[in-house]
Order: C-alpha cells, then sequence, then structure tokens
C-alpha cells in the first residue's frame, strides 16, 4: 500500500529578503543524477562516483513513494477476517521527469541523454568482467537535497519533436529510483528517501576531523562524511573541494549506536 508524496519544486531557491533591495540573485542550482561504483560483497555503501547525468531543466516536482508489506491469515469459516501482521518496510521510490531539448541545435544530444538513462538499467562492463554484474548505483542531487542510494528500476522516454531526418530532438523521460537499502528506520516518510545536506567548499587547514567537529560537536564523525563524499583518503583534502555534510539525525542514522565509554 503505497502513498505518493509530490514535492513541488516551484519557486526552489532563497527567498529574497523581506524589504532588500539590490542584493545578490540566488544561485541557480541545476539537479542531476550522481552515478556510483556498485560496491563489492553486497555492501550497502556505494563505491567512487563514476560519472553524473544532468538535468537540462530542473524537475517540477518529485514523487516519492513508501509502502508496508502486511500479512493477514483468513481463518476457515470466520465471520470477519483476522488482524494484518506487519512483515516490514519496503523500499522507498523517487519517480522524477527529465526534460531534454536541442531543437535549438538540432543535434544528437537528447539521443546521448536518453541513452546513458537507459545504460543505468545495464550492468557496467567492469562488474561484468568481475562476475558480479551490476548496474551502477545512482543518488539523486538538487542543491542541499540528496536522496537515497538506490538504481533505477525504469526509465521510459518519449519522444516528442524530430527533425525532418527523423532525429529526435526532444524527450520528455520518466525514471523510477529504488532505495537499495528499504529499512530507514526513526524516519519520517519524507526524510526517510529525502535528505537536506549542506554543501562546504573546503578551504586551507580543513581536515575531515575538524569539519565533524565543528559542524556535529564530534571529530569521530569524519567517518560518516568520508563515507557520504566517497572519500577514499581521509588526509588529502583537495582546496575548493566541495564536500556534502549531512544533517545530524542523517549522521547519527549511519554511525549507529555509540558505545559509551567503558561500556562493554
Amino acid at each position: 500500500m503505497g502513498t505518493p508524496v509530490a514535492f513541488s519544486a516551484a519557486g526552489a531557491g532563497p527567498a529574497a529578503t523581506p524589504g532588500g533591495g539590490g542584493g545578490a540573485r540566488p544561485k541557480l542550482e541545476h539537479a542531476y543524477l550522481e552515478l556510483r561504483t556498485p560496491p563489492p560483497g553486497g555492501s550497502l555503501t556505494p563505491g567512487a562516483v563514476s560519472g553524473r547525468i544532468d538535468f537540462q531543466f530542473n524537475p517540477k516536482e518529485l514523487s516519492l513513494t513508501k509502502a508496508a508489506t502486511w500479512n493477514r491469515t483468513p481463518a476457515k469459516g470466520a465471520k470477519s477476517a483476522g488482524p494484518p501482521e506487519y512483515q516490514g518496510p519496503q523500499p522507498s521510490k523517487l519517480t522524477v521527469e527529465m526534460f531534454f531539448d536541442a531543437s535549438d541545435t538540432h543535434d544528437t544530444s537528447v539521443v546521448t541523454a536518453v541513452e546513458r538513462l537507459f545504460a543505468c538499467c545495464v550492468p557496467t562492463s567492469e562488474t561484468r568482467q568481475q562476475r558480479r554484474a551490476s548496474p551502477p548505483w545512482v543518488i539523486f542531487h538538487w542543491g542541499g537535497l540528496t536522496g537515497f542510494p538506490g538504481y533505477v528500476s525504469q526509465v521510459q522516454a518519449n519522444y516528442t519533436l524530430f527533425t525532418t531526418s527523423g532525429v529526435p530532438i526532444r524527450a520528455v523521460c520518466q525514471v523510477t529510483m529504488e532505495e537499495i537499502s528499504g529499512d530507514t528506520p526513526g524516519q519520517n516518510p519524507t526524510s526517510g528517501a529525502l535528505h537536506p545536506r549542506r554543501v562546504h567548499r573546503v578551504s586551507s587547514g580543513d581536515t575531515l576531523a575538524v569539519l565533524a567537529w565543528r559542524e556535529y560537536g564530534d571529530p569521530a564523525a569524519w567517518r560518516v562524511i568520508a563515507e557520504v563524499n566517497g572519500i577514499d583518503d581521509p588526509v588529502r583534502l583537495a582546496h575548493g573541494q566541495e564536500l556534502l555534510l549531512p544533517a545530524l539525525d542523517e549522521v547519527e542514522r549511519l554511525r549507529g549506536p555509540r558505545r559509551t565509554p567503558g561500556g562493554a
């Protein structure tokens, strides 16, 4: 029993300051799909970034579905149905529309973009060679909004405009992403799949431990920052590099229960 939740994208971005004049215009943040290397050995932590697919135009809405599984055992000869038993949550699903248009250039960029989306449903060449066939993992990003690690379960592309030679120059694609891990305890239906994250640009003297202390008051949380950003070497941070800093509740969820000093 899934319940779709629509998130309107109208008016996205920072609001103008009341009474303010001549201020800088808000920076336009373009949405994109981040491609990650499938992790080995059944791990739920996505691998390094392997590419991205940019939205040519930001989506008008995001459709998020969360469902639960219940089982009702019928009783023979009973006048009414027995009580249902909760079996567990199903993975979240995020459906987003991607619009591509090349009517001004008449090139093949629309076909290329659609083929890249279709490739998200096909195992990567690296995993085929390693005999653990898996498509790339994907994470939806839009400004400070970050989706769950998942995979593309369906792409439906409708070509709506063609050149006189039959080349598609406009397409509307419905892309459905399904959560890899369906259990997000302690989260409401929205934050269980879409997490607010702050973007930090690395400056001189920054380390993951320093950022973790400054952001969460706990330098040991650097491991979560490294995991979220796919960092293998936490010591080497490039000046100007952009890092995603997850919200505190997501950090606590990813870290799990902490041991108390002196505890077993």
